[in-house]
């Protein structure tokens, strides 16, 4: 970042991405508001066919978004085309969710009228994104606000910029009203100016839970803005008997692995029953070493790609470096091979006789292994965490996950799935530390529109038929 001047730069090779100009939050609201009556105005059907349209546009330029996302945030070239598909799956789910979760009802009676429930929207909701899906995410909570009548101003992450840019310009190509759709780029400093703004009526943060406490903290006395906050997870992933043990080496491999690890959803513990434990690792610790670490081109194409920029890198080799010194014991070591770029390799470390293990989300390649004696400690290790967002069983019966299920604290129950890779037609979202009870996903709709209750006549009817002096 110079003065004025955002600059973004790919991880994996150091070289300048994208560069912009900070943004005017004040200049970005006051057109914000102004544009909103009109877009709210407009027929929900009007809405709906230019979402469409702009799914249309992510389509024609997949591949120009996908190497944009690669490049930007190092992610293998595979998993960033992945990532434009949900881009474009969002639009019709985010239409089938509108009309499902915040659709109109009427009720009629012929003496007392008619009972109607409607949904209205906000008016202009802050849209605060994430550098790990610097499209995907974003994108799910801007389509479901702009099909229910909100206007956007979508501030990235000042390390992916430019992907929200690529998003914008599609909307711009739909037909969408300049100012109903805008981009405020910016660091911090533009990202509490629009929390704190007076003229934005909601707020929609994805990212760490240190910041989503803050905005938490700082609206606490502002009951009248829509606030939903997605921050993470300490994520478990419990193995108990299972006779699939290589299966369940890549169940763990994909949850805690996939993305370098940067996904709010990845599984930070392996907690496994000690009759469990010699095999799996005889499965997994191989396995883990054999993955591809590279740049999001390379041939043969990478497992994981580096993690977001070298600061990144560097605290999470500490924080590997911390636990090996409170007690934990290296299975696989963690290694930066290159000093001057943010590539890791899995490092995987028990952490069973660490007293005090600490309860944070390392968000990166980390992943720490507990064993315990039998389920019932595994499902009391699991919910030892302040956080609650995923949760995979690995092995057991069907009566196994009833006990899982029923007795974990987290919003995603899986069993034997991965932690990661949630369905956009479920919600989504987690408790704790791990959110504020307004799920994304499929259940945007509840906090992009609030309920209207009426009750209405064609003509006014009434008397009093008591308490009146003859």
């Amino acid at each position: 970042m110079t003065d004025n001047i955002l600059i973004s730069y790919a991880p994996a090779t150091g070289e300048e991405v994208w560069r912009g100009a900070h943004g005017d939050v004040d200049a970005a609201v006051s057109r914000a508001r102004r544009a909103w009556p009109a877009w709210a105005g407009r027929a929900l059907a009007n809405r709906i066919e230019l979402a469409r349209r702009f799914a249309n546009e992510v389509r024609a330029d997949t591949d120009k978004i996908s190497e944009l996302i690669a490049n930007e945030t190092g992610k293998p070239i595979w998993e960033a085309r992945t990532e434009v598909d949900a881009v474009i799956a969002k639009v019709d789910i985010s239409v089938q969710a509108y009309a499902e979760r915040t659709g109109k009802k009427k009720l009629d009676s012929a003496l007392q009228g008619t009972a109607a429930v409607r949904h209205k929207p906000h008016g202009v909701m802050a849209v605060l994104g994430p550098y790990n899906f610097p499209a995907h995410l974003p994108n799910g909570h801007m389509v479901p606000a702009l099909i229910a009548g909100n206007v956007v101003l979508l501030k990235p992450s000042e390390k992916a910029p430019g992907v929200s840019e690529a998003l914008i310009e599609c909307w711009r190509r739909a037909g969408a009203p300049d100012d109903a759709i805008q981009l405020v780029i910016g660091g911090p400093d533009e990202g509490k100016a629009l929390v704190a703004h007076p003229g934005v009526d909601g707020v929609l943060f994805t990212g760490s839970a240190q910041a989503g406490i803050a905005i938490n903290r700082k609206l606490a006395a502002n009951p009248g803005k829509i606030v939903a906050l997605e921050m993470g997870g300490n994520n478990p992933i419990v193995v108990i008997d299972t006779p699939k043990v290589q299966d369940a080496a890549s169940l763990i491999i994909q949850s805690a692995f996939t993305t370098a690890g940067q996904r709010c959803t990845a599984a930070r513990r392996l907690v496994v029953v000690d009759s469990m434990y010699d095999a799996l690792m005889a499965e997994l610790l191989p396995m883990a070493k054999k993955l591809i670490v590279g740049e999001p081109f390379a041939d043969p194409q990478p497992f994981m790609g580096p993690v977001i920029d070298n600061d990144t890198a560097q605290r999470l080799m500490e924080s590997f470096l911390t636990l090996l010194t409170a007690g934990g014991k290296a299975l696989l070591p963690m290694r930066r091979p290159d000093s001057d770029k943010p590539f890791l390799t899995p490092g995987i470390i028990d952490t069973t006789d660490m007293p005090d293990r600490p309860d944070v989300e390392l968000f990166g390649p980390v992943l720490q292994v507990i064993r315990v004696p039998d389920f019932d400690a595994g499902i009391a290790e699991a919910n030892n965490t302040r956080f609650g967002l995923s949760a995979s069983l690995i092995g057991g019966s069907p009566d196994d996950y009833g006990r899982f299920w029923a007795n974990i604290r987290a919003g995603i129950i899986n069993w034997n799935r991965p932690t990661n890779g949630a369905s956009s037609s479920a919600p989504f979202g987690g408790i704790g530390l791990s959110g504020n009870h307004r799920p994304a996903a499929y259940y945007a709709a509840d906090y992009c529109a609030y309920p209207v209750a009426s009750t209405e006549m064609d003509q006014p009817r009434a008397n009093i038929g008591i308490g009146l002096k003859d």
